[in-house]
């Protein structure tokens, strides 16, 4: 286990620095900080809940973009590294593939919570010189955010084990939209009469991940009670559901032809 970290790490580390080389990743993280930024103008238009609107507009914008650099900087990574051939190099060193698999989704996962850090800390500072309260609460949000892009990760990871960039970052942008929709979709299922489509809707609830558990924004925002169930259970159901799509990337990649 010891020796198979030593060989995960030192990949990881190397898809850190790959991903910080990408300019893509500056621009969203420039506009994500932009619109963290501006939302204190847009705020100024409304005559009531300005703070609200202000830790609104950060949260979404720290969501919004961190799956953006999830999906677009991510999906090329293993392509990348298979079009180059050095993934031959990297593999022909006592290194396995799932070894292989797991540093990438490690390091790209870091870069991600390295800028949701950077975009929380401007959060913190707009929130602060605007007058908007923070509590423990938002520091809870915050740390969904990151545990449902650690779901992003994997999900975007698993796509591009055997797909191309281009349909990985469709595949994966459809995910998460519809992990957004999972609770309504199965509530409307429940209500049809017929048992095939109510049994589909309750399936697809179970298996497609159910993102909106991640989302303590309103709890926040309004200062709502917050309880460790709220944040341990997600934590958890991320966790699990992590482990499981790289499980299958995993399988998926052992099995690929790198022909």
């Amino acid at each position: 286990m010891i020796a198979s970290a030593h060989r995960v790490w030192p990949i990881a580390m190397n898809t850190l620095r790959e991903a910080i080389r990408n300019r893509l990743l500056y621009a969203l993280v420039f506009f994500g900080l932009a619109v963290i930024g501006t939302s204190v103008l847009v705020a100024s238009l409304s005559y009531v809940e300005g703070e609200r609107i202000i830790q609104d507009i950060g949260l979404a914008a720290m969501q919004i973009f961190s799956v953006g650099i999830a999906i677009f900087v991510g999906i090329g990574l293993i392509h990348g590294e298979v079009e180059r051939r050095t993934v031959y190099t990297i593999l022909s060193k006592a290194v396995t593939r799932s070894e292989f698999l797991l540093g990438k989704y490690l390091g790209l996962l870091l870069t991600v919570w390295m800028q949701l850090g950077l975009m929380a800390l401007a959060f913190a500072g707009v929130s602060t010189a605007a007058g908007a309260p923070l509590s423990l609460a938002h520091a809870a949000a915050v740390l969904l955010i990151g545990v449902e892009m650690a779901v992003v990760v994997a999900v975007a990871t698993l796509f591009s084990t055997f797909t191309t960039p281009m349909l990985a970052a469709l595949f994966s942008l459809g995910v998460y939209c519809i992990g957004h929709l999972t609770r309504d979709l199965n509530a409307l299922g429940g209500q049809v009469e017929d048992s095939a489509l109510r049994a589909l809707s309750h399936g697809l609830y179970r298996v497609l991940p159910d993102l909106d558990s991640f989302d303590l924004s309103a709890v926040a925002i309004h200062g709502l009670p917050l309880t460790s169930a709220d944040v341990g259970w997600p934590i958890l159901y991320g966790l699990g559901y992590v482990l499981a799509l790289l499980w299958v990337a995993t399988y998926v990649f052992r099995v690929r032809d790198l022909k």
